[in-house]
């Protein structure tokens, strides 16, 4: 077994306009081979900073939280094709620790944000956003793929590298002037975040933020937000 280190850059991301650097460290070990360029894939999330809507770094960058977080991630290469550097959240998962100290985090952010609404992505935004609703007191509402709902839906075509695809959400799980936290795992191509974004103020409902664990700059993903603000924990490695 190789053991290839890798530095993830230590990030927290919202809508002020300074920056603030912090250290690197060395990601969980993996089985590897060579390295490809990474290329767009549809169902692989990242970010990057808009010039439209400059991004800092939290006030305490030093968080000692933020590198267990950061340590806790497994990089597989080559996942689920070749070129792709996946970010496995399961190993995160299994660190109850790292876990628990990466809901308190965005506990700690939008606990007095005034969020009745904590709207997830399909499927890992599902696992972050239920403990966030009930510690914020807000209600979760899941944004499925197509024919996942079984009541009456409104939907968001949104663009994928190679065609389109849906997202979907109950009619009535949310109401005009509420105010909406929209949950990931990670951000790539920014498709499912803009997606969300759309499909909740159409009907009336504010976004107060975008918020999720990883960030990827390759695919670019922050430009397609607009002017809406985005929170990340950690940047991916070699960003």
């Amino acid at each position: 077994m190789m053991l290839l280190r890798t530095t993830v850059s230590i990030l927290l991301w919202s809508s002020s306009p300074s920056f603030i650097a912090s250290p690197t460290l060395a990601a969980t070990p993996f089985k590897t081979k060579s390295h490809s360029p990474l290329v767009a894939f549809p169902n692989y999330r990242s970010t990057l900073a808009s010039p439209r809507c400059t991004e800092m770094a939290a006030e305490d960058a030093q968080d000692p939280r933020l590198a267990k977080i950061a340590s806790a991630i497994r990089v597989i290469p080559d996942f689920p094709k070749p070129g792709i550097m996946f970010q496995d959240i399961t190993t995160l998962l299994l660190d109850t620790q790292a876990f628990k100290d990466t809901i308190d985090l965005f506990v700690e952010r939008y606990k007095d944000k005034e969020i009745s609404v904590v709207a997830g992505i399909e499927a890992r935004g599902f696992i972050f956003g239920p403990p966030i609703a009930l510690a914020i007191g807000a209600k979760f509402v899941p944004m499925r793929k197509p024919n996942k709902l079984p009541g009456k839906v409104i939907s968001e075509e949104y663009s994928l590298e190679y065609g389109t695809d849906t997202m979907e959400m109950h009619v009535g799980a949310v109401e005009a002037g509420e105010r909406a936290l929209i949950i990931d795992d990670l951000i790539a191509t920014g498709g499912t975040l803009g997606a969300a974004i759309r499909l909740l103020e159409r009907v009336g409902v504010k976004v107060v933020e975008c918020a999720c664990v990883i960030a990827l700059p390759e695919l670019k993903g922050r430009e397609r937000l607009g002017d809406n603000p985005l929170f990340v924990l950690v940047n991916a490695p070699g960003a």
